[in-house]
């Protein structure tokens, strides 16, 4: 946990940044931005503020963009987990670059903007800021994880349902390099089964997978789809693997890499017709087009049931762990998790 003296003195920081910037709208082109194409951000405590923020502002953004830009941004993400509050002075200060502006709430960003990237690096406190975007009518992504919590994943798509909103969350390893190849284009034939990776720092407030392993999680699942019924968790200090058992007798495992070349993400798809490798990371690109699209047409492209199923893989696993690498069914970890959703809004 962050020491309060260092959190207090990084949030006077960001604090000052937000007032000393001198930003506004008639100075930086962005009230050119039609109506309907006005992004605001939520959480600038990562690194995918500035790096989703450039795609859209840039000076020849890509035609599947569709104009959208981002207007204005709101800092605050995470309260308390130092890798992510010791950065939001840096990114509130490069992100003012492309002509965004600093506003000192989510009501403030709500009234100046059309569509919402929540970004927050810290998932406990998405289901609060969440809810107020939801209230407000506006179209929400919600950068990876979904939420800090299981129970809270599930409260998201409650309140979702309850405000009549729909919701759209993914990480941006969904779409690496040849997931076409093997799911549209059906270059293995039927999957059979699948291998990935990625880095699995962990982060003591969230659960072990949520904070970094579900890069490689989600490439698992967008390559097996939906259907796992259990998980079996092997962990050491420097690795994880994680093994998941499809209902119709498919396998699927996840290694999660803490020690060597960390920042390793792929995988390997199994199919009817032979194997294939599912490439790597080519940048959120991919992923802002589907945001895009999601945007203008109110359609996730990733279902509930999927998105769910892959944190309640998470959290499955977690609970493998606690009981020293048994068997978990995924169905009792959802439900257990689903009956503690508390209607707070």
């Amino acid at each position: 946990m962050m020491k309060r003296r260092t959190f207090l003195k990084s949030s006077a920081i960001a604090g000052a940044g937000v007032m000393a910037s001198g930003v506004s709208f008639g100075n930086t082109g962005v009230s050119s931005v039609p109506v309907g194409k006005r992004i605001g951000i939520i959480g600038l405590d990562t690194s995918h503020s500035t790096a989703f923020t450039q795609s859209f502002n840039r000076a020849n953004p890509l035609p599947e963009l569709d104009g959208y830009r981002v207007v204005a941004a709101y800092p605050r993400g995470s309260a308390d987990i130092y890798s992510s509050v010791s950065r939001i002075p840096r990114f509130t200060e490069e992100i003012q670059r492309f002509g965004v502006v600093i506003v000192n709430s989510i009501a403030e960003l709500l009234n100046a903007c059309d569509k919402v990237l929540l970004l927050t690096n810290d998932g406990r406190p998405r289901l609060e800021q969440v809810i107020q975007v939801f209230r407000a009518g506006k179209t929400v992504f919600l950068d990876k994880p979904i939420a800090g919590t299981l129970t809270d994943a599930f409260a998201v798509f409650q309140a979702a349902r309850d405000f009549n909103q729909p919701v759209f969350t993914s990480s941006g390893l969904r779409y690496i390099s040849n997931i076409d190849e093997v799911i549209k284009n059906r270059a293995i034939g039927d999957v059979l089964g699948a291998d990935t990776w990625s880095p699995c720092i962990l982060e003591p407030t969230h659960p072990d997978l949520f904070w970094y392993g579900v890069h490689g999680v989600e490439t698992l699942f967008t390559t097996m789809g939906i259907g796992c019924k259990t998980v079996t968790r092997f962990h050491m200090p420097d690795h994880e693997i994680v093994v998941g058992e499809w209902g119709d007798q498919r396998l699927g495992t996840f290694r999660g890499i803490r020690a060597g070349r960390i920042f390793n993400y792929g995988g390997t798809a199994f199919g009817t017709t032979g194997s294939q490798s599912l490439g790597t990371f080519i940048g959120y690109d991919p992923m802002l087009k589907e945001v895009v699209k999601y945007f203008n047409t109110g359609i996730p492209p990733v279902t509930a049931e999927e998105t769910l199923e892959i944190f309640t893989f998470m959290e499955a696993a977690d609970e493998s762990k606690r009981r020293g690498g048994a068997r978990v069914s995924m169905e009792e970890t959802a439900q257990r998790a689903q009956a503690q959703v508390r209607r707070t809004w």
